[in-house]
């Protein structure tokens, strides 16, 4: 496979990724944190830091708004749901295991 097709095909995937969250608000970012150590979050930290990379002028706030596809505020008022305590435990317990992003670990 070419690059311009790989990059294509990573960038589709991502556009599914992206899709199937958007869908899935019954899958709160904690568990996604306990469960693969990434979340929507993280990924929105990615976003924009790639974005930042390539001079485009993309801050988290933004970032978060194409992964939820809608404001972040908008996502918690609607969608969130306390965390419990265990699931802060887990994820306490597994934080040496969360995604690695530069400039906001």
């Amino acid at each position: 496979m070419d690059d311009k097709t790989r990059t294509e095909v990573e960038a589709a995937a991502f556009r599914g990724l992206i899709k199937h969250l958007q869908k899935r608000t019954d899958v709160q970012n904690i568990d996604l944190m306990n469960l693969a150590g990434f979340c929507r979050n993280c990924l929105a930290k990615w976003y924009a830091a790639e974005a930042q990379a390539k001079g485009e002028d993309v801050d988290y706030d933004a970032a978060r708004e194409v992964i939820y596809g809608m404001t972040y505020d908008a996502w918690k008022d609607k969608y969130q749901k306390p965390a419990d305590a265990a699931q802060k435990k887990a994820f306490e317990d597994s934080k040496p295991l969360h995604a690695e992003i530069s400039g906001h670990n």
